[in-house]
């Protein structure tokens, strides 16, 4: 049986490596990198500035591809808020130039967005609630959204919230002084290890999503006829301190050393929404999906810990 083109644009980072990763076990896959080569079995990898529009068109009509999932973005809220016109290249022009290319090429494409497109006003948002997003980075990612949509392609936008999860190439940043090349709950089990006392959020809620469940997730979206917006994100609503509390309990961690503040504390640049969780029974209901609990994916992380045999602990 012919297996189906898919690359996933984003290869090298959490959630793109997870989802190549998982699409070499049924898919012809391809995957790009930008700054960081990547090798992973059954998957053959490509340098890819999804900015440079010519190589992009050039790269997707060489491959032939029918699915492109496209999770390469300037992700860092922060930054994003200081390098607009970097952000807008990346999330905008980038996202344009790849849904073009799939148009020209008649592939579908999967769009990765951010529950950050909604103020955090409301909560529990579902796929009819009006976006109203309130830094540039989300606003990037709703104008992201709006170009795959009106390119006239077979498409999906997923929205995740709060990614986290083991990914293999990262794992020389997991001892690194700062941590800040890892996902939040790696960063916590980090900082938390070298028994260093941590200050976490108690007004920011949001619906942290496993990168291994999303990523069947999206494999599962690709191959279905359904077409349009899909909340994405994990089945539990709690803040950022109620979220690393549980990870410590699930690593055998000093619970202790987290420490509650409120988001004024941090003086952050960017504005983050309050409560930004998301309603997935639309997604559950359509595509046939299962969503983890926040306590199903730190279980999945240990066990996938002990398989590994990483020497993390």
């Amino acid at each position: 049986m012919k297996l189906v083109k898919l690359l996933v644009i984003g290869g090298s980072g959490l959630l793109g490596y997870k989802v190549a990763e998982l699409a070499a076990k049924e898919f012809q896959t391809f995957s790009t990198y930008n700054f960081r080569p990547m090798k992973l079995h059954g998957c053959r990898f490509f340098k890819l500035d999804k900015t440079d529009r010519n190589h992009t068109l050039t790269l997707l009509k060489r491959l032939k591809l029918e699915v492109v999932i496209d999770t390469a973005a300037l992700h860092n809220v922060d930054y994003c808020e200081t390098h607009r016109e970097e952000a807008w290249k990346v999330n905008v022009e980038g996202t344009r130039n790849v849904a073009e290319a799939c148009r020209e090429v008649g592939a579908k494409m999967i769009f990765i967005s951010t529950d950050y497109v909604f103020d955090g006003k409301k909560g529990s948002y579902t796929e009819e609630d009006a976006p109203n997003p309130l830094h540039y980075y989300a606003k990037t990612k709703l104008e992201g959204e709006h170009v795959v949509k009106e390119t006239g392609i077979d498409y999906a936008i997923a929205r995740p919230s709060v990614i986290y999860g083991w990914n293999p190439s990262e794992l020389a940043g997991l001892t690194s002084s700062s941590g800040k090349s890892v996902n939040f709950v790696v960063w916590t089990i980090n900082k938390l290890k070298r028994k260093e006392k941590i200050n976490i959020v108690t007004d920011q809620y949001s619906s942290p999503t496993l990168a291994d469940n999303l990523a069947e997730v999206l494999l599962v979206l690709s191959k279905s006829g359904r077409q349009g917006v899909y909340h994405t994100a994990g089945k539990t609503c709690l803040n950022r301190f109620e979220f690393a509390k549980k990870i410590a309990e699930a690593f055998n961690l000093d619970g202790d050393l987290i420490k509650p503040v409120t988001s004024d504390f941090f003086k952050q640049v960017a504005e983050r929404p309050k409560r930004c969780c998301l309603d997935v029974s639309k997604a559950e209901r359509e595509i046939g999906v299962k969503f983890l609990t926040v306590e199903e994916g730190l279980e999945k992380m240990k066990e996938q810990m002990k398989n590994q045999q990483w020497s993390y602990f």
